[in-house]
């Protein structure tokens, strides 16, 4: 099904973090509600076409900060030949050095290292090897599996935020100056003049807005590493609250085209 048009309407809300009364919290709704889910491995097309088992793994991670990449290091540590294509290839090449999964990319900013066209921790589907007994995509995905932890504990930071994005913006009250965090979707303008290169973007595509769940609920543990418990939980009870005016409104109205509330036009055109 085709992509739907950008800069539609949405329905935002702001409050005040409970831990933090200088901070203020913008969140929007209509993302934060929607039923996207990742179809990776499902149905995902890749952000390169002629890469679609890639998914948005094709370029590499660029890490967020120093702390990150070494994050990201310990982990990397963790992972076995077994269970990861590109094992050899990351090895220090001098003893006691330091593994070979970061590289220079763009603006000299630090990022995972990419190698055969894609990133080092991507195991390629099909590929088999004596001793393999990895599947196909991110390896420290399935590192997570393995030890029975979230994926926020073993990727990059962008791996695990996308395709919610928390970005940062100041405003004056009165003599005062308030950080507001803004927790929204990385849509495919948010990555500039690259994302106008992307062959397909799951955010805004129909096939990916099949969840069981909406966002605020799916995705629940990142936005607690995002935002926080407390503030989390205001924001999942401006959800809850939304969910259940919406539901109430289409028992009443028996139509999905609601004026009361800017619905994501992916999720509409999904049937959710």
């Amino acid at each position: 099904m085709p992509e739907v048009k950008p800069n539609f309407a949405r329905d935002w809300v702001e409050f005040i973090d409970p831990a933090k009364p200088e901070e203020l919290y913008k969140c929007d709704l209509t993302w934060l509600t929607s039923y996207w889910t990742c179809i990776y491995g499902a149905g995902c097309c890749g952000v390169d076409a002629d890469k679609p088992d890639a998914g948005c793994c094709s370029d590499g991670a660029y890490y967020s900060d120093d702390a990150d990449e070494e994050r990201t290091l310990k982990v990397a540590k963790r992972l076995t030949k077994d269970m990861w294509q590109y094992f050899d290839e990351a090895q220090p090449k001098k003893a006691k050095g330091k593994m070979q999964i970061s590289e220079v990319g763009l603006d000299k900013d630090r990022k995972t290292r990419k190698i055969d066209d894609s990133c080092i921790f991507l195991n390629r589907k099909d590929y088999d090897a004596p001793g393999f007994t990895g599947s196909f995509g991110c390896v420290l995905h399935h590192l997570a599996e393995k030890e029975g932890v979230h994926f926020v504990e073993t990727k990059p930071d962008v791996c695990w935020q996308l395709p919610i994005r928390r970005s940062f913006e100041q405003r004056e009250f009165g003599d005062q100056e308030v950080t507001v965090n803004v927790i929204g979707e990385y849509e495919r303008l948010a990555w500039g003049d690259g994302g106008a290169d992307f062959d397909w973007y799951c955010t805004s595509n129909t096939e990916a807005h099949v969840g069981r769940e909406p966002v605020y609920l799916s995705n629940r543990i990142e936005l607690i590493a995002l935002m926080g418990q407390p503030a989390y939980d205001v924001l999942k009870l401006h959800c809850d609250n939304r969910i259940e005016a919406i539901a109430a409104a289409r028992k009443e109205q028996k139509k999905r085209e609601l004026p009361l509330f800017v619905i994501h036009p992916a999720t509409i055109a999904a049937g959710k």
